[in-house]
Protein backbone atom coordinates (compact mmCIF):
# COMPACT_ATOMS: atom_id res chain seq x y z
CA UNK A 1 0.00 0.00 0.00
CA UNK A 2 1.33 3.08 -0.73
CA UNK A 3 1.87 5.79 1.77
CA UNK A 4 -0.89 8.59 0.76
CA UNK A 5 -2.91 5.71 2.24
CA UNK A 6 -1.02 4.26 4.89
CA UNK A 7 0.41 6.96 6.17
CA UNK A 8 3.35 4.71 6.98
CA UNK A 9 6.70 6.04 6.26
CA UNK A 10 7.94 2.96 5.60
CA UNK A 11 6.09 2.81 2.82
CA UNK A 12 7.98 6.09 0.39
CA UNK A 13 11.35 6.09 -1.18
CA UNK A 14 10.90 9.63 -1.78
CA UNK A 15 10.99 8.70 -5.91
CA UNK A 16 8.98 11.70 -6.01
CA UNK A 17 6.46 10.08 -8.75
CA UNK A 18 3.30 11.09 -6.87
CA UNK A 19 4.42 14.75 -7.07
CA UNK A 20 4.96 14.87 -10.30
CA UNK A 21 2.46 13.16 -11.69
CA UNK A 22 -0.11 14.91 -9.92
CA UNK A 23 -1.94 18.10 -12.80
CA UNK A 24 -3.01 20.05 -10.30
CA UNK A 25 0.78 20.11 -8.38
CA UNK A 26 -1.53 19.61 -5.48
CA UNK A 27 1.18 17.59 -3.84
CA UNK A 28 4.90 18.96 -2.74
CA UNK A 29 7.94 16.72 -1.30
CA UNK A 30 8.53 18.15 2.24
CA UNK A 31 10.98 17.34 4.75
CA UNK A 32 10.23 15.57 8.25
CA UNK A 33 12.39 16.03 11.74
CA UNK A 34 14.50 13.15 10.49
CA UNK A 35 15.42 15.63 7.11
CA UNK A 36 13.81 12.56 4.69
CA UNK A 37 11.22 13.69 2.32
CA UNK A 38 7.53 12.67 1.82
CA UNK A 39 4.93 14.05 0.04
CA UNK A 40 2.26 16.57 1.01
CA UNK A 41 -1.32 16.96 -0.35
CA UNK A 42 -2.47 20.22 -0.42
CA UNK A 43 -6.75 19.69 -0.29
CA UNK A 44 -7.28 22.92 -1.37
CA UNK A 45 -5.86 21.59 -4.71
CA UNK A 46 -6.46 17.84 -4.59
CA UNK A 47 -9.56 16.62 -6.66
CA UNK A 48 -9.30 13.06 -5.65
CA UNK A 49 -8.01 11.53 -9.08
CA UNK A 50 -6.05 9.09 -7.63
CA UNK A 51 -3.20 9.44 -9.88
CA UNK A 52 -0.92 9.89 -7.27
CA UNK A 53 -1.90 6.43 -5.74
CA UNK A 54 -1.77 4.32 -9.26
CA UNK A 55 1.57 5.92 -9.71
CA UNK A 56 3.06 4.76 -6.38
CA UNK A 57 5.71 1.80 -7.69
CA UNK A 58 5.40 0.69 -3.70
CA UNK A 59 1.54 0.08 -4.84
CA UNK A 60 2.23 -2.88 -7.16
CA UNK A 61 2.93 -6.20 -6.63
CA UNK A 62 5.33 -6.89 -3.23
CA UNK A 63 8.56 -7.79 -4.76
CA UNK A 64 10.10 -9.83 -1.83
CA UNK A 65 9.26 -12.70 -3.91
CA UNK A 66 10.65 -15.28 -1.79
CA UNK A 67 13.30 -17.27 -2.96
CA UNK A 68 14.26 -16.17 -6.48
CA UNK A 69 16.94 -17.52 -8.21
CA UNK A 70 19.87 -14.81 -9.43
CA UNK A 71 19.82 -15.80 -12.92
CA UNK A 72 21.03 -12.51 -14.57
CA UNK A 73 21.80 -12.56 -18.30
CA UNK A 74 25.48 -11.45 -17.62
CA UNK A 75 28.03 -10.77 -15.34
CA UNK A 76 31.02 -8.80 -15.53
CA UNK A 77 33.99 -7.43 -13.83
CA UNK A 78 36.61 -4.79 -15.00
CA UNK A 79 37.70 -1.28 -15.03
CA UNK A 80 38.17 1.58 -17.20
CA UNK A 81 40.94 1.38 -19.37
CA UNK A 82 41.87 4.96 -18.50
CA UNK A 83 43.38 6.38 -15.25
CA UNK A 84 42.36 9.58 -15.21
CA UNK A 85 38.39 7.93 -15.35
CA UNK A 86 39.42 5.65 -12.18
CA UNK A 87 40.42 9.27 -10.56
CA UNK A 88 37.30 10.25 -11.04
CA UNK A 89 35.07 7.17 -10.37
CA UNK A 90 34.42 5.40 -6.80
CA UNK A 91 35.33 2.07 -8.08
CA UNK A 92 36.45 1.03 -11.98
CA UNK A 93 34.88 3.58 -13.78
CA UNK A 94 32.31 1.05 -15.66
CA UNK A 95 29.04 4.05 -15.38
CA UNK A 96 31.14 5.84 -17.51
CA UNK A 97 31.99 3.36 -20.07
CA UNK A 98 28.48 3.22 -20.16
CA UNK A 99 28.23 6.75 -20.69
CA UNK A 100 30.73 7.14 -23.84
CA UNK A 101 29.18 4.51 -25.28
CA UNK A 102 25.47 6.43 -25.47
CA UNK A 103 27.16 9.41 -25.42
CA UNK A 104 27.87 7.97 -29.41
CA UNK A 105 24.68 8.16 -30.89
CA UNK A 106 22.75 11.02 -31.41
CA UNK A 107 20.12 13.21 -29.96
CA UNK A 108 20.77 11.18 -26.06
CA UNK A 109 20.59 12.87 -22.86
CA UNK A 110 21.83 11.27 -19.75
CA UNK A 111 20.29 11.57 -15.75
CA UNK A 112 22.54 11.53 -12.58
CA UNK A 113 22.75 12.47 -8.75
CA UNK A 114 25.06 15.78 -8.95
CA UNK A 115 26.40 16.98 -5.79
CA UNK A 116 26.21 20.72 -4.52
CA UNK A 117 28.06 21.28 -1.65
CA UNK A 118 26.19 18.67 0.80
CA UNK A 119 22.99 18.95 -1.34
CA UNK A 120 22.16 16.29 -3.81
CA UNK A 121 20.18 16.44 -6.93
CA UNK A 122 19.69 15.04 -10.10
CA UNK A 123 20.35 16.57 -13.25
CA UNK A 124 20.26 16.28 -17.02
CA UNK A 125 23.20 16.50 -18.87
CA UNK A 126 23.24 16.83 -22.83
CA UNK A 127 27.30 17.05 -22.96
CA UNK A 128 29.72 13.82 -22.15
CA UNK A 129 32.27 16.66 -20.78
CA UNK A 130 29.91 17.24 -17.84
CA UNK A 131 30.25 13.68 -16.82
CA UNK A 132 32.56 13.84 -14.44
CA UNK A 133 29.72 15.85 -12.14
CA UNK A 134 27.26 12.65 -11.48
CA UNK A 135 30.12 10.37 -11.49
CA UNK A 136 30.83 9.52 -7.90
CA UNK A 137 28.95 8.04 -5.27
CA UNK A 138 26.30 10.40 -2.69
CA UNK A 139 26.00 9.18 0.39
CA UNK A 140 22.72 11.18 0.74
CA UNK A 141 19.20 10.54 -1.49
CA UNK A 142 19.23 12.51 -4.55
CA UNK A 143 16.11 15.06 -5.00
CA UNK A 144 14.46 13.50 -8.47
CA UNK A 145 12.85 17.11 -8.73
CA UNK A 146 10.98 16.95 -12.49
CA UNK A 147 13.27 14.84 -13.55
CA UNK A 148 10.69 12.13 -14.13
CA UNK A 149 8.36 14.29 -16.24
CA UNK A 150 11.71 15.47 -18.04
CA UNK A 151 12.13 11.91 -19.27
CA UNK A 152 8.82 11.25 -20.53
CA UNK A 153 9.52 14.51 -22.64
CA UNK A 154 12.59 13.25 -23.94
CA UNK A 155 11.47 9.66 -24.77
CA UNK A 156 8.04 11.42 -26.36
CA UNK A 157 9.98 13.56 -29.00
CA UNK A 158 12.55 10.12 -29.65
CA UNK A 159 15.56 11.07 -28.19
CA UNK A 160 17.66 8.65 -26.08
CA UNK A 161 17.81 8.19 -22.61
CA UNK A 162 20.01 6.67 -20.01
CA UNK A 163 18.74 7.35 -16.58
CA UNK A 164 20.82 6.44 -13.60
CA UNK A 165 19.68 6.00 -10.09
CA UNK A 166 19.01 3.86 -6.90
CA UNK A 167 16.60 1.23 -7.43
CA UNK A 168 13.69 2.99 -6.02
CA UNK A 169 14.59 5.79 -8.38
CA UNK A 170 14.53 3.19 -10.99
CA UNK A 171 10.98 1.64 -9.93
CA UNK A 172 9.69 4.92 -9.70
CA UNK A 173 10.33 6.01 -12.90
CA UNK A 174 9.33 3.43 -14.82
CA UNK A 175 6.23 3.32 -12.68
CA UNK A 176 5.77 6.72 -13.83
CA UNK A 177 6.53 5.78 -17.75
CA UNK A 178 3.72 3.00 -17.40
CA UNK A 179 2.36 3.57 -20.73
CA UNK A 180 5.06 5.48 -22.48
CA UNK A 181 7.29 3.93 -25.10
CA UNK A 182 10.79 2.46 -23.24
CA UNK A 183 12.55 1.35 -25.96
CA UNK A 184 14.69 4.18 -26.31
CA UNK A 185 15.42 4.61 -22.35
CA UNK A 186 18.57 2.49 -20.43
CA UNK A 187 18.64 2.10 -16.79
CA UNK A 188 21.04 1.80 -14.35
CA UNK A 189 20.64 1.49 -11.14
CA UNK A 190 23.64 1.16 -8.26
CA UNK A 191 23.93 -1.39 -5.63
CA UNK A 192 21.89 0.55 -2.36
CA UNK A 193 22.57 0.01 1.46
CA UNK A 194 20.31 2.29 2.51
CA UNK A 195 20.41 6.39 2.37
CA UNK A 196 21.60 7.69 5.73
CA UNK A 197 19.55 10.30 7.34
CA UNK A 198 20.77 14.18 5.83
CA UNK A 199 20.44 15.50 9.16
CA UNK A 200 23.81 13.49 10.88
CA UNK A 201 25.63 14.75 7.43
CA UNK A 202 24.61 18.51 8.04
CA UNK A 203 25.72 18.53 11.82
CA UNK A 204 28.98 16.45 10.88
CA UNK A 205 29.73 19.18 8.59
CA UNK A 206 29.11 21.82 11.17
CA UNK A 207 31.05 19.85 14.05
CA UNK A 208 34.19 19.02 11.57
CA UNK A 209 34.30 22.58 9.67
CA UNK A 210 32.77 25.02 12.00
CA UNK A 211 31.89 28.51 10.41
CA UNK A 212 34.17 26.86 7.30
CA UNK A 213 30.90 24.63 6.50
CA UNK A 214 29.18 27.30 4.90
CA UNK A 215 32.47 27.50 2.50
CA UNK A 216 32.05 23.91 1.68
CA UNK A 217 31.73 23.38 -2.05
CA UNK A 218 31.71 19.68 -2.00
CA UNK A 219 32.00 16.36 -0.32
CA UNK A 220 33.38 12.96 -1.88
CA UNK A 221 32.62 10.39 0.80
CA UNK A 222 35.16 7.75 -1.23
CA UNK A 223 38.19 9.74 -2.39
CA UNK A 224 41.00 7.77 -4.58
CA UNK A 225 43.48 9.83 -2.17
CA UNK A 226 47.01 8.76 -3.04
CA UNK A 227 48.48 6.53 -0.42
CA UNK A 228 50.71 3.81 0.48
CA UNK A 229 52.70 4.12 -2.61
CA UNK A 230 49.25 3.93 -4.52
CA UNK A 231 49.04 6.48 -7.63
CA UNK A 232 45.17 5.60 -6.83
CA UNK A 233 43.78 4.01 -3.50
CA UNK A 234 40.54 2.46 -3.81
CA UNK A 235 40.94 0.18 -0.93
CA UNK A 236 41.40 3.41 1.69
CA UNK A 237 38.05 5.33 0.13
CA UNK A 238 39.48 8.68 2.15
CA UNK A 239 36.64 11.16 2.32
CA UNK A 240 37.62 14.02 1.18
CA UNK A 241 35.53 17.69 1.68
CA UNK A 242 36.87 20.83 -0.61
CA UNK A 243 36.54 24.19 -0.38
CA UNK A 244 36.56 27.72 -2.12
CA UNK A 245 38.84 29.36 -0.43
CA UNK A 246 40.80 26.90 2.39
CA UNK A 247 42.41 23.68 1.74
CA UNK A 248 40.44 20.34 1.57
CA UNK A 249 39.99 17.97 4.66
CA UNK A 250 40.47 14.15 4.42
CA UNK A 251 39.89 11.31 7.12
CA UNK A 252 40.31 7.83 6.20
CA UNK A 253 37.20 5.03 5.81
CA UNK A 254 38.36 3.59 9.00
CA UNK A 255 38.74 6.38 11.39
CA UNK A 256 35.86 8.19 10.14
CA UNK A 257 32.31 8.04 12.76
CA UNK A 258 30.34 8.29 9.34
CA UNK A 259 30.93 4.90 8.11
CA UNK A 260 30.78 3.09 11.27
CA UNK A 261 27.46 5.31 12.25
CA UNK A 262 25.51 4.39 9.19
CA UNK A 263 27.24 0.64 8.70
CA UNK A 264 25.40 -0.29 11.87
CA UNK A 265 21.84 0.90 10.14
CA UNK A 266 21.38 3.54 12.81
CA UNK A 267 20.56 6.37 10.69
CA UNK A 268 18.72 4.91 7.75
CA UNK A 269 15.03 5.73 5.80
CA UNK A 270 12.43 4.07 6.98
CA UNK A 271 12.07 2.59 3.84
CA UNK A 272 15.67 1.04 3.58
CA UNK A 273 14.50 -1.03 6.55
CA UNK A 274 11.57 -2.99 3.96
CA UNK A 275 13.30 -2.35 0.64
CA UNK A 276 11.32 -3.61 -2.14
CA UNK A 277 14.66 -3.59 -4.26
CA UNK A 278 16.66 -5.66 -2.07
CA UNK A 279 16.31 -9.18 -3.60
CA UNK A 280 17.82 -10.91 -6.87
CA UNK A 281 14.89 -9.78 -8.58
CA UNK A 282 16.34 -6.63 -10.40
CA UNK A 283 14.60 -3.42 -11.68
CA UNK A 284 16.76 -1.66 -13.63
CA UNK A 285 18.61 -3.11 -16.80
CA UNK A 286 22.14 -2.55 -15.87
CA UNK A 287 22.86 -3.17 -11.72
CA UNK A 288 26.56 -1.68 -10.93
CA UNK A 289 28.86 -1.63 -7.68
CA UNK A 290 31.79 -2.02 -6.33
CA UNK A 291 33.76 -5.85 -7.00
CA UNK A 292 33.53 -6.46 -3.94
CA UNK A 293 35.45 -9.66 -3.16
CA UNK A 294 37.77 -9.10 -5.57
CA UNK A 295 40.99 -9.97 -4.04
CA UNK A 296 39.11 -13.44 -3.07
CA UNK A 297 37.56 -14.46 -5.90
CA UNK A 298 39.04 -12.91 -8.80
CA UNK A 299 42.40 -10.91 -7.81
CA UNK A 300 43.13 -10.68 -10.97
CA UNK A 301 41.07 -7.99 -11.57
CA UNK A 302 42.30 -5.98 -8.69
CA UNK A 303 43.27 -3.56 -10.86
CA UNK A 304 46.83 -2.43 -8.30
CA UNK A 305 43.91 -0.93 -6.19
CA UNK A 306 42.97 1.61 -8.80
CA UNK A 307 39.37 0.66 -8.57
CA UNK A 308 37.19 -2.56 -9.63
CA UNK A 309 33.53 -2.69 -11.12
CA UNK A 310 30.88 -5.24 -10.73
CA UNK A 311 28.28 -4.86 -13.82
CA UNK A 312 25.19 -7.33 -13.56
CA UNK A 313 23.25 -6.86 -16.86
CA UNK A 314 19.47 -7.77 -16.52
CA UNK A 315 17.98 -7.17 -19.87
CA UNK A 316 18.88 -7.95 -23.21
CA UNK A 317 19.26 -3.90 -23.61
CA UNK A 318 21.51 -3.98 -20.83
CA UNK A 319 24.07 -6.77 -21.96
CA UNK A 320 23.28 -4.94 -25.43
CA UNK A 321 25.17 -2.13 -24.07
CA UNK A 322 27.71 -3.56 -22.03
CA UNK A 323 28.74 -4.89 -25.35
CA UNK A 324 29.25 -1.73 -26.65
CA UNK A 325 30.91 -0.36 -23.27
CA UNK A 326 33.47 -3.20 -23.78
CA UNK A 327 36.32 -1.34 -25.95
CA UNK A 328 36.61 0.91 -23.27
CA UNK A 329 37.00 -1.57 -20.66
CA UNK A 330 39.58 -4.74 -19.28
CA UNK A 331 38.12 -7.46 -17.39
CA UNK A 332 35.63 -10.22 -18.13
CA UNK A 333 32.71 -12.46 -17.00
CA UNK A 334 31.96 -14.17 -13.84
CA UNK A 335 30.04 -16.89 -12.74
CA UNK A 336 26.66 -14.89 -10.74
CA UNK A 337 26.97 -16.74 -7.64
CA UNK A 338 30.59 -15.35 -6.53
CA UNK A 339 29.79 -12.06 -7.68
CA UNK A 340 25.70 -12.22 -5.43
CA UNK A 341 28.42 -13.48 -2.11
CA UNK A 342 29.61 -10.68 -1.77
CA UNK A 343 26.57 -8.09 -2.20
CA UNK A 344 24.59 -8.01 0.08
CA UNK A 345 21.89 -5.55 -0.66
CA UNK A 346 21.37 -7.92 -3.85
CA UNK A 347 20.39 -10.56 -1.57
CA UNK A 348 17.98 -9.09 1.49
CA UNK A 349 17.38 -5.86 2.95
CA UNK A 350 19.15 -3.85 5.57
CA UNK A 351 18.32 -4.78 9.11
CA UNK A 352 16.70 -2.01 11.34
CA UNK A 353 19.22 -1.64 14.11
CA UNK A 354 17.04 -1.80 17.57
CA UNK A 355 19.05 1.23 19.06
CA UNK A 356 17.53 3.50 15.64
CA UNK A 357 14.93 5.39 18.03
CA UNK A 358 17.40 6.20 20.62
CA UNK A 359 20.26 7.38 17.90
CA UNK A 360 17.69 9.36 16.27
CA UNK A 361 16.03 11.11 19.35
CA UNK A 362 19.59 11.99 19.96
CA UNK A 363 20.47 13.35 16.66
CA UNK A 364 17.35 15.03 16.28
CA UNK A 365 18.04 16.83 20.05
CA UNK A 366 19.34 20.87 19.18
CA UNK A 367 21.90 20.52 21.81
CA UNK A 368 23.23 16.94 20.68
CA UNK A 369 25.95 17.97 18.62
CA UNK A 370 27.98 16.17 16.21
CA UNK A 371 31.01 15.42 18.69
CA UNK A 372 28.83 14.04 21.69
CA UNK A 373 27.03 12.05 19.19
CA UNK A 374 30.46 10.82 18.06
CA UNK A 375 31.31 10.14 21.80
CA UNK A 376 28.01 7.73 22.41
CA UNK A 377 27.71 5.93 19.55
CA UNK A 378 31.02 5.65 17.03
CA UNK A 379 33.07 2.30 17.92
CA UNK A 380 36.54 3.26 17.18
CA UNK A 381 38.64 0.36 15.16
CA UNK A 382 40.05 -2.70 16.66
CA UNK A 383 43.21 -3.54 16.84
CA UNK A 384 42.39 -6.25 14.77
CA UNK A 385 40.65 -4.54 12.24
CA UNK A 386 43.61 -1.89 11.63
CA UNK A 387 45.79 -4.95 11.59
CA UNK A 388 43.54 -6.37 8.98
CA UNK A 389 42.88 -3.17 6.70
CA UNK A 390 46.52 -1.73 6.83
CA UNK A 391 49.03 -4.66 7.57
CA UNK A 392 47.19 -7.69 5.71
CA UNK A 393 44.70 -5.50 3.48
CA UNK A 394 43.21 -6.35 -0.03
CA UNK A 395 46.67 -5.15 -1.36
CA UNK A 396 49.18 -7.39 -0.06
CA UNK A 397 46.63 -10.54 -0.30
CA UNK A 398 46.61 -10.12 -4.21
CA UNK A 399 50.64 -9.11 -4.16
CA UNK A 400 51.31 -12.52 -2.61
CA UNK A 401 48.32 -14.09 -5.23
CA UNK A 402 50.43 -12.90 -8.02
CA UNK A 403 53.68 -13.62 -6.50
CA UNK A 404 52.71 -17.78 -5.84
CA UNK A 405 50.95 -17.79 -8.97
CA UNK A 406 54.27 -16.46 -10.76
CA UNK A 407 55.49 -19.80 -8.96
CA UNK A 408 52.27 -22.09 -9.83
CA UNK A 409 52.24 -22.62 -6.20
CA UNK A 410 48.44 -23.07 -5.13
CA UNK A 411 47.22 -21.05 -2.27
CA UNK A 412 44.22 -19.64 -1.12
CA UNK A 413 44.39 -15.86 -0.15
CA UNK A 414 41.13 -16.01 2.66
Amino acid sequence: MTYLITNNKADCTACGACAQICGHQAISMEYDNEAFAYPVIDKDKCIDCGACVKVCPLNEEDRHPGEIEFKPLRVFGGSHKDDEVLINSTSGGAFTAFCQAWSEQGDYVIYGAFADGLDVRHVRLTSIDDLKKICKSKYRQSEIGTCFKSVRQDLVKGRKVLFSGTPCHIGGLISFLKNIDRSNLLTIEVICEGVPSPLFIEKMSKGIFGESASDLEGLDYRCKKKSFGSPISWDFQMMQASFRSRPSWTRDRWFNPFWNVWLKHLMSRPSCYDCRYACPKRVADVTLGDLWGVHLYCPDLYNMNKGASLVICNSEKGAEWLEKAMPALNGHDLNPQDALRYQGPLRKKVQKNPNREAFMADLMNEDSTYDKLVEKWYDKPSLKLIISKYVWGNRNKVWLWNFLRHFKINYRIR
